[in-house]
């Protein structure tokens, strides 16, 4: 018997840490899961079509996707494998944007409502214009190529990023804060479109606008892209607004390293273009931005706060990193 004691006091603690090692979620597992959770949920109260039981198996296969490559990192020791690192990184970040793209189906059956008239109400009330109508005597080939110019380089500011940190960097604090505060306004944004739906100035409106756009290479790639991929009700917040912000403060944050402390300013100028482009195209009202600059501010914030509360409790606990190494 006392022959036996050492070897179950070793053994005990090599299981306590095996499970906080393999243990425990990092915030962009709760994001994520959340949301999809959330999302599934939306659509088991939607309307029950002859759609219905398809758009559930496909949220539940998002959802199902993004649970299997967390429980391969957290939970089994396949985690410390770059290809299952890889697998995680897609597993994260593939079904959020997937369920974007379901959105135009979604969404009106989520909720059919359209919130246009409150929204350009609250818009008068509050701040006694709307920038979408008072900019309409400023169309021009000109003003028009400009801003749908920049609302189309909205894709080039995000992937410019995204691929870059999300698969590539091992830096975990750096990681960590982008992904965190990305997911965080995409999933909370995402959730928002589903209480407040709109289709925007554009859609809802088109009566009180007297100059039409002019067809240009810019506008007609915008309208494309719209058209062939939009979700049509996605208009509160504007994550056009902010998304383009959120990497602006976070390259602002970073700018004492490269490559930040050089494209820190280009950044905010494509953004500061591209807010103003979401209006002038008519697509978002001037309270659509304003939420979208809130959502981008708060995750701004937030995001550090939470990486570095991460990262400090997996050093104290001994426990693997917040993001799997590429």
């Amino acid at each position: 018997m006392p022959a036996t004691t050492p070897a179950l006091s070793q053994a005990e603690p090599a299981k306590v840490e095996q499970g906080l090692r393999y243990g425990h979620f990092a915030p962009q597992d709760w994001i994520v899961l959340g949301y999809l959770s959330v999302l599934l949920l939306a659509v088991l109260q939607g309307q029950r079509d002859v759609r219905f039981l398809r758009h559930l198996c496909e949220v539940f296969g998002l959802l199902a996707s993004a649970a299997l490559g967390i429980f391969l990192v957290r939970l089994t020791p396949l985690g410390e494998h770059r290809v299952i690192s890889f697998v995680y990184r897609v597993a994260i970040y593939l079904p959020v944007q997937s369920s974007y793209f379901m959105f135009r189906d979604l969404l009106p059956r989520i909720n059919p409502r359209a919130l246009d008239a409150e929204l350009y109400a609250l818009d008068l009330k509050l701040f006694g214009v709307e920038p979408a109508v008072a900019w309409d005597r400023f169309v021009t080939p000109l003003t028009t190529e400009w801003f749908a110019f920049f609302y189309f380089s909205y894709f080039f500011v995000i992937i410019a990023h995204l691929i870059p940190l999300l698969f590539t960097s091992r830096e975990q604090r750096l990681v960590g804060e982008f992904t965190t505060g990305v997911l965080g306004v995409v999933c909370v944004g995402h959730t928002i479109y589903m209480l407040v739906p709109g289709f925007g100035p554009y859609r809802a409106m088109p009566q009180v606008f007297s100059h039409p756009f002019p067809k240009g290479l810019w506008l007609d790639m915008v309208m494309e892209a719209v058209n062939s991929g939009g979700a049509m009700k996605d208009i509160f917040p504007s994550l056009h607004t902010a998304l383009p912000t959120f990497i602006t403060l976070f390259a602002f944050r970073h700018r004492a390293r490269p490559p930040f402390r050089y494209t820190w300013p280009v950044i905010g100028f494509f953004t500061c273009n591209i807010i103003v482009a979401t209006m002038f195209l008519r697509w978002h009202y001037l309270i659509d931005v304003i939420a979208g600059l809130a959502l981008a501010t708060l995750c701004g914030w937030l995001a550090p706060v939470l990486v570095d509360r991460e990262l400090r409790k997996r050093r104290q606990l001994g426990i693997g990193p917040m993001w799997p190494m590429p």
